[in-house]
Order: structure tokens, then C-alpha cells, then sequence
């Protein structure tokens, strides 16, 4: 069977980082005592809030990336007369700002700084912790310390194909497991750069090898097959009749499933936000995927979509200057992307820190003005009642929550 070390050593090799690799997702389910429900979504990657909530209002922005559409005159629909909503999302979340079901919260990060790694940012993101403690040694997440804090709370944790265990809810509180059916499909690139990685690998070789012929018996790595001029006899063999793969909507109507039952909180992650190069394209995946997830929860979810508030949350955002390939590199500040009848929508929370290189942080990304985790614990004593100091020493270690945004509604 593929292993963790086989996607983490293609991934590697083949791109950025393992972090951000398209392969890799999770959903994790817990119940708790009380109505209101909370969805967090781990957005893996770097999500750039500047391009998926876009500050036309800044003119440094246009400068910053010259060849980026922004603004409503490029399709993005206006928010508030300085913050505009990526054209990707307009059509599945623009009636959700109306309603005041959908806002955000810009120039947020963790304490995290400088290293801008994608798997010291998420484990960060998920530990809820700050700088003065080594991530490595925090055994626990914050929505599992806020467990622990909740009697009688029970947790269920579900896989999809190549993810362990979210951080966000492992911890001393108690969780099961489910592991849905994969099927795993890769281009024929894919496949001759796995067999080149693994060649020197008996091990790892014969295992890619195996699971590969499991999901296209017929084919092999040196062939193309796919496209119309393929001969019939060397195509690829059709994916099963059902999808075994949940899709993106498909994870969201389960969470919704669960959420309508003993469920209260809902943790799963959404990859593909990593967009160095072609960010116009790069970003057209992931962004419809959020749009879709967030749609599909409030459908499903039908009334209880009143009590729930959903936090999109992403380890960092990225550099305010588009690179050399019209993409953007791995930054500091970025976006949360929040959503739910109980939230206080219709509005991009925080304090706009400026885009001039006086105001960036390293004179390169967003300088963030608030603690993302904030956010988290306001969310957590406006659903949970929590108390301030659980929050600020337990479940979120060293965090100073500052003033209540009130974006509760």
C-alpha cells in the first residue's frame, strides 16, 4: 500500500512541498454538549488572501501585480468600496454576503515568522500555540485542548486518501477513526517521475508499482493514456462506476450529515493553495472547491446552518509583489475566510496595515495586525462560553485575544 513517506517523498521532489500537496486531505468529526456548531477548515498551502479578498482600494495593489485581475473592473464583485471578492467566488458567495452569512478577516497570521515553511506554518496553525514554544513539542491541537475542556465531549476522526491525523483535534481526547475506499488515478507524468524516484527503491518501487496496476491494471508507466488518439486497447480503464474518492462537496455533505446529528464540530482540510506560478490558473481549483464546500454546508445543513460558523484558516498568506512566473511566494499576513448563520457577516473584519514597502512586513509580505488564533478563541467563548484565561493559557497558550471583534451574531 502507499505509504505517507511515498507521497511525501514525491512531493518533495516533484514541487514546493508535501504541505500543498493535492493528494492529501482530511475530515474530522467531534460532538459536544449544545446546539451551536463550528466547522474549521485548514486551507493547505498558503491561501493568498490579497487575490481571494482583494483590497482594490489600495492603487498599490495594481502596481504590486501588474498582471493580476483586480478589482470589480476585472470581475471581482465589490464588498465594502475597498475590498473586492475574487470573480471565482462571486457566484456561489456573493448571495452569502448578502445575507450576512459570508465575511473575512485580512492581514491575520500566526505567531509564526521568516521561515515560511508549509508544514512548521500548519502544525503551528493546528498546535494553536506561539513562538516561545517548539512546535515539536506540543502533542496536542487546540480543538482537541478545547475538548478536554468540555464534559462529556466524544470525538470521531475520518481519513481520506494519504492524511494522518489532523493536529488540529489530536490530543488526550478521546477520538475513532474512518478510513473511506480510494481510488487513486496519476497522469502518465506522474507516473514515470514515481517509477524514476523509486527506482533505486525495491521497496517503495515495487509498492507504487502494485498499487498503481490496483487502479489501471492494464496500463503502464511509459504509456500515455489518455486522450482520444490513445488505441482502445492501450486507454486507461474508465474510473469505477461510484466514486469511491469523496469529492469536495461530497466531504462537506457528510460533515453536514454529522453536524445535523450528535456532531457539533466539524475539522477538514482543503489543499492546493500553493500558487508560485500561473497563480490565474492555480487558484481557479481550490477557489471553486471553497465555494462549492461552503454552499454545499449551508444546503445540507438546512436550519441548523442558523447555529454554525465555519473558519477557513490557511498557515500563512503570500508576498504582496507577484514573482517572475505571475504567481506569488509563501508570505506572512493573509485572509480568513469566515461563514455560517451564527456569524455577523457581510463585512472584512481587522485594521488594514497599507501595502507600501514601508508597511510590508520584510519589505516583501502583508504585515498582519491581528493573531489569527484571536479569532479562534472569540469564536470558541462566543459558542462555547469559554472562559477568557481557558483560552489565553490552555487552548491557546500565550495568546493575548485583545479586544472582542464582535463578529458573532
Amino acid at each position: 500500500m502507499l505509504t505517507r513517506r511515498f507521497f511525501l517523498q514525491s512531493a518533495m521532489l516533484a514541487g514546493c512541498s508535501a504541505a500543498a500537496h493535492p493528494l492529501m486531505n482530511s475530515v474530522t468529526f467531534a460532538a459536544v454538549p449544545g446546539d451551536r456548531r463550528l466547522v474549521v477548515i485548514i486551507l493547505r498551502g498558503g491561501m493568498d488572501g490579497l487575490d481571494i479578498v482583494q483590497p482594490y482600494g489600495d492603487p498599490l495593489l495594481a502596481k504590486l501585480r501588474p498582471d493580476f485581475a483586480i478589482g470589480p473592473k476585472a470581475g471581482a464583485a465589490d464588498l465594502d468600496g475597498f475590498f473586492g471578492l475574487h470573480p471565482l467566488l462571486v457566484p456561489q458567495l456573493m448571495p452569502m454576503w448578502t445575507a450576512g452569512e459570508l465575511g473575512f478577516a485580512h492581514a491575520v497570521s500566526t505567531p509564526y515568522r521568516d521561515k515560511r515553511s508549509h508544514f512548521d506554518g500548519q502544525d503551528m496553525l493546528e498546535a494553536g500555540t506561539g513562538m516561545d514554544v517548539p512546535v515539536s513539542m506540543i502533542r496536542d491541537g487546540w480543538l482537541n485542548r478545547l475538548l478536554q475542556t468540555l464534559p462529556g465531549a466524544t470525538a470521531e476522526t475520518a481519513y481520506s486518501v494519504g492524511e494522518e491525523e489532523l493536529r488540529l483535534l489530536s490530543g488526550a481526547a478521546p477520538t475513532m477513526s474512518w478510513t473511506p475506499d480510494a481510488w487513486l488515478g496519476l497522469s502518465s507524468q506522474g507516473r514515470r517521475l514515481l517509477e524514476s524516484i523509486y527506482h533505486d527503491d525495491p521497496l517503495f518501487r515495487d509498492a507504487a508499482a502494485d498499487a498503481l496496476t490496483m487502479t489501471a491494471p492494464e496500463a503502464t508507466m511509459e504509456d500515455d493514456l489518455s486522450g482520444d488518439d490513445v488505441p482502445t486497447a492501450r486507454r486507461r480503464p474508465p474510473k469505477p462506476e461510484t466514486e469511491k474518492v469523496p469529492g469536495h462537496n461530497a466531504l462537506a455533505a457528510f460533515a453536514a450529515s454529522r453536524l445535523k446529528g450528535a456532531a457539533r464540530i466539524a475539522a477538514f482540510s482543503l489543499t492546493g493553495w500553493d500558487t508560485h506560478r500561473g497563480q490565474e490558473h492555480a487558484l481557479r481549483r481550490p477557489a471553486e472547491q471553497l465555494a462549492a464546500m461552503l454552499t454545499t454546508l449551508k444546503t445540507e445543513l438546512g436550519p441548523v446552518w442558523r447555529e454554525t460558523l465555519v473558519l477557513a484558516m490557511t498557515e500563512f498568506g503570500r508576498t504582496a509583489r507577484q514573482n517572475g512566473t505571475a504567481g506569488t511566494d509563501h508570505g506572512t499576513g493573509g485572509a480568513m475566510v469566515m461563514a455560517g448563520g451564527a456569524l455577523k457577516g457581510g463585512k472584512v473584519y481587522g485594521k488594514w496595515p497599507g501595502l507600501a514597502d514601508a508597511d510590508l512586513y520584510a519589505g516583501r509580505d502583508l504585515m498582519p495586525t491581528a493573531d489569527i488564533r484571536a479569532y479562534g478563541a472569540w469564536a470558541l467563548a462566543g459558542l462555547y462560553g469559554t472562559p477568557r484565561e481557558t483560552l489565553e493559557r490552555t487552548i491557546f497558550p500565550g495568546l493575548d485575544m485583545g479586544t472582542d471583534p464582535r463578529f458573532l451574531a
